[in-house]
């Protein structure tokens, strides 16, 4: 069984897990009852101007959060994409997630042109996260791509956090990240016509390893409800990423990324 497909299965565990603790409380939606928070903001950062690219760019990212209020204060990173949590006890946290993906073509860099662009789109899937200890944090998400690609991606990340001061926390830790042939085809494949239109040599991905790399970030809990942070990110594109001819040729294998994020916390009641 390949790498996305252990993963896949251990999520889709996770989730017949979550919708038979459903049914055993107060009623199939008996989990919507309770506290609740809901978590808006946005990310400026300079990264890469497409995934593999060699030159940067500044852009901006939302940033969304749904869940229900758990026992204890929960660490976030902004690699979490958008997520519903259904179960929260403090010490395991899973549910639904989802990621929005841009559309890219070649007015984005000369470097695809020649390139069948990539619609717009999304993922959405499960994510299952686990605190080990009082200071480190383990979350794993398994995402399916809708309109822009109809591959598997799977992301798991590591971060270990301490708090300097009562209102500053700094983290980090390692990421790896696996996708499907699909995935890899739509970013970084390059059958004969686009190797014709664009002189790239042919490339035909599978999948396997996406990439390996480190994070780190510095939060500043602003009031209650509002944080800011600096964040930084390498990643090593690995496997079929590193392998393109569109990296290979034309892109680079290390990718950085450094940038600044803020958000407010609504609580409500259901």
């Amino acid at each position: 069984m390949s790498h996305v497909g252990k993963i896949s299965v251990a999520l889709a565990t996770v989730v017949l897990a979550m919708s038979g603790a459903a049914e055993a409380g107060d009623g199939a939606f008996g989990w919507l009852s309770g506290d609740w928070y809901l978590t808006v903001g946005a990310t400026g950062l300079v990264a890469p101007n497409f995934e593999g690219g060699k030159k940067y760019m500044l852009s901006a990212q939302p940033i969304i959060s749904l869940g229900k209020a758990g026992p204890a204060a929960r660490f976030t990173s902004r690699n979490d994409n958008i997520s519903l949590a259904l179960v929260d006890d403090g010490g395991v946290r899973a549910g639904l997630t989802g990621k929005f993906l841009f559309s890219r073509d070649d007015g984005d860099a000369d470097e695809l042109r020649g390139l069948d662009p990539v619609r717009w789109g999304g993922e959405v899937g499960g994510f299952f996260e686990i605190y080990p200890t009082d200071w480190m944090r383990a979350r794993a998400e398994l995402r399916h791509g809708i309109q822009a690609h109809n591959g598997f991606v799977a992301d798991i990340a590591a971060d270990a956090f301490y708090d300097v001061t009562p209102t500053v926390r700094i983290s980090g830790g390692p990421r790896v990240s696996f996708a499907s042939a699909n995935y890899f085809d739509a970013y970084y494949g390059v059958n004969a016509q686009e190797a014709v239109a664009s002189g790239l040599s042919q490339y035909n991905p599978g999948g396997g390893l996406k990439s390996v790399g480190l994070g780190g970030a510095v939060t500043w809990k602003v009031t209650d409800l509002m944080t800011a942070s600096l964040f930084g990110e390498y990643s090593r594109l690995e496997g079929p990423a590193a392998d393109s001819s569109l990296v290979r040729e034309r892109g680079d294998r290390n990718q950085f990324m450094v940038g600044v994020s803020t958000t407010y916390r609504f609580d409500f009641n259901m």
